[in-house]
Formats: structure tokens, sequence, C-alpha cells
């Protein structure tokens, strides 16, 4: 069984052509959990016309607390063995589960993974290739702690995992930096070559490809990171 979790918010836009690309690659013991961050578009709506016509859809009303919190209470409702992270706007090719599920089972000691994306516009259109590529994405704890690739997008993981991640502490970058980290520190995480995803960048995007963030800001959050891997007995 798989779970498959997105953290929603006015949403509206692009969702239906996610949900639509998720739930064609779901068997009939999988779920996509959905947990909204309180829209006040037709996220909701949308979201409820899809859980009427299909029981795999487990529709939360999130903690109201933003990205993380939204990811955070999504991931801890999963039930599933492998746990895939989605965003709302994207899109995913026919073949990334069961590529994903095919690493996984060749690779037993890999406990997460991250697949390439193709960095689309609004229309789909590629900007890039490959992120990958883009971002020189590279697997390794001290790599990721200093400029981190480690996407939600792309990701997915075993639900062993969870005792160390849950709960996100309020105070890191982002959910998938972290959830990267914990991986990365004992060599335990992976990555695919293909493009599984078509990753959506618009104008209301709640990551970014490439942070903002001042020099002293990085600084600021690699310690917080640091310091709340250190407490969860990741780092010792």
């Amino acid at each position: 069984m798989i779970s498959v979790c997105i953290a929603t918010y006015n949403g509206e836009t692009y969702l239906r052509e996610q949900l639509d690309s998720i739930l064609l690659q779901l068997g009939a013991e999988d779920e996509l959990i959905i947990s909204d961050d309180g829209s006040g578009d037709g996220t909701i709506d949308i979201i409820n016309s899809y859980a009427v016509e299909d029981s795999r859809i487990r529709f939360f009303n999130g903690p109201g607390k933003g990205v993380i919190a939204n990811f955070e209470f999504a991931i801890a409702q999963s039930q599933g063995e492998f746990i895939f992270l989605a965003d709302q706007d994207d899109v995913w090719l026919s073949e990334k589960v069961q590529t994903t599920l095919n690493f996984f089972e060749n690779h037993p000691k890999i406990d997460l993974v991250i697949s390439d994306l193709v960095i689309v516009d609004e229309h789909l259109e590629p900007i890039e290739a490959s992120y990958f590529d883009y971002r020189k994405v590279k697997l390794g704890f001290l790599h990721n702690i200093v400029k981190n690739k480690y996407i939600g997008a792309g990701m997915a993981f075993r639900s062993n995992l969870k005792a160390k991640i849950l709960p996100i502490p309020a105070d890191v970058p982002m959910h998938d930096m972290w959830i990267g980290l914990i991986a990365a520190y004992k060599n335990k995480s992976g990555l695919i070559p293909q493009q599984l995803t078509l990753y959506r960048r618009h104008d209301n995007n709640a990551s970014e490809i490439k942070t903002k963030a001042s020099f002293i800001q990085q600084l600021k959050w690699r310690y917080v990171l640091i310091k709340a891997l250190v407490k969860r007995g990741v780092l010792k």
C-alpha cells in the first residue's frame, strides 16, 4: 500500500490535473491524503467532487498553520508502506509510481528517494529539461545542509522514517529539507535520474527553486536545522 500526501491551499487552478495524474497510478488499496490549509477558492469543492467518486481519497481540514504544518499533518495520517509527497499544482508522469516502487524494491537499504523533474511553466511548457542538472543535485548530508537540493515534489520515503520525521519542527526552513537530511545522514537516500514529474512554476508557488533569503538568514536556518537534528537524535 502506498500513501500520497498533498497539502492544498487555494489550488483550484491546477488541482484537477494533478489529482487525475496521481489517481490513475494508484491501486485499489492505496490512498490519496489531502490536507487543506483553509482555502478560500474552489479547492475544497474540487476535492469533495473527487472524493465522492473515489474512496481512495481521504480529505482533512489541516491545522491552518502554513505549508510545513500542513504536510506534517498529512504525513501523520498516512498508513502506507511507501509515502509520496505531491504539490497541488504539478503533474505526475504515468510511470512515476511504478518506477519509484521498483527503485525501492531494488535498493532495500534506501529509505528515501528523489526522482528528477522537468521544470515547466503554467502551461506545462518545459523551462528546464532536468531539475537535477539545473540545480546540480547530489546526495550527501553535508552537501545538502549547505545547499539543499531535496525537493518534496520528487520525494518518496518508507514509512519507517515517520518516527524520525514527525513532528516536524516549526522553525525549519521547509519540510522537504528536514525529511531529506534525516535520510541523508545515514546514507539512506537515493536518486532516480528519470524525469517523473512536471514541476510547474507560476506566480503563486508556495516554494522557490532558488531561495531569495539573505546569507545571514540561510546561516540561521542551518543552525536551526542542526540544533533540531541533534535534539531529535539524528545527529550525535
